[in-house]
């Protein structure tokens, strides 16, 4: 074959149409999908599942409202692979703690309608420090320092976290591939999931750690609350969908959930609307 004939077929091979690989394409076949449970929720009982962050708020405005209404609330977090299970059978609401974690979780969970995702809260990524800010850091610039020990949520193409690419879409906030490669050479953890990052900043009694403003304002024994500037702050948003076969009284609770009451309760721990 001459080079013209080779570049012909080269073209030819290149122009063919390529299938693609979408979405829609890939619901219900993850490793933790079970075509064999069927997904019955409607038991009395609103069952809420998602990841950890949100569980805590979500918490404190349940409690008012099962006291208001009677209904009874129940909210399961933690690792995916900890309750998806239950949630394919009975989740009446499955809650994401990001765009891209809740376009993950629903490849599991075919009863739920990617389109119907409402985002509820949104809050930004913070800088935790130790309790009592020993190494004075006041911001981005002072996790540059060569003696800062960063610890940050990646979720490394096998976990599904909201911390995902938040280190790396802040160090690159301002365009600087500098500010990427001297923050990257402080990093001494990559955690998979927040959980395991909170776990991680205390093995490794590491300076910081970049992460979402409920885990300070939860653990303010050990934890403590640096925000970043506005040029470098990033946000992401806590979302919802609810089942088309939910109990009736779950899109009460979502109402519920955004009302001026719970708002207040949200706040107290970063969650915004």
């Amino acid at each position: 074959m001459n080079r013209l004939t080779m570049l012909i077929a080269t073209t030819t091979v290149a122009a063919l149409p390529v299938a693609a690989d979408v979405f829609s394409d890939r619901v219900g076949e993850t490793d933790l999908a079970d075509p064999a449970i069927t997904h019955a929720p409607e038991d009395g009982i609103v069952k809420l599942y998602g990841a950890g962050g949100p569980h805590t708020a979500f918490q404190k405005v349940a409690d008012v409202w099962q006291e208001e209404t009677g209904t009874e609330v129940e909210i399961v977090a933690g690792p995916e692979a900890d309750w998806s299970a239950d949630a394919q059978a009975d989740a009446d609401i499955l809650w994401g703690t990001s765009e891209q974690s809740m376009t993950a979780f629903l490849l599991t969970y075919p009863a739920f309608d990617h389109a119907e995702v409402e985002p509820i809260y949104i809050r930004p990524v913070v800088i935790a420090v130790k309790a009592g800010n020993p190494k004075g850091i006041e911001g981005f610039d002072d996790l540059l320092d060569e003696d800062i020990s960063i610890v940050v949520t990646e979720g490394a193409g096998v976990y599904n976290t909201s911390g995902t690419g938040t280190w790396e879409d802040v160090a690159g906030r301002l365009g600087r591939l500098d500010d990427i490669a001297a923050f990257r050479k402080n990093i001494v953890a990559y955690a998979l999931g927040s959980g395991a990052s909170f776990q991680e900043f205390q093995d490794q009694d590491a300076d910081a750690w970049i992460t979402w403003p409920n885990w300070p304002l939860t653990h303010q024994d050990v934890l403590e609350m640096v925000e970043l500037d506005d040029a470098r702050k990033i946000w992401r948003d806590v979302n919802v969908v609810i089942s088309p076969n939910a109990d009736p009284a779950a899109q009460d609770f979502l109402d519920f959930l955004v009302t001026d009451e719970a708002q207040e309760l949200m706040a107290t721990e970063g969650w915004q609307r």
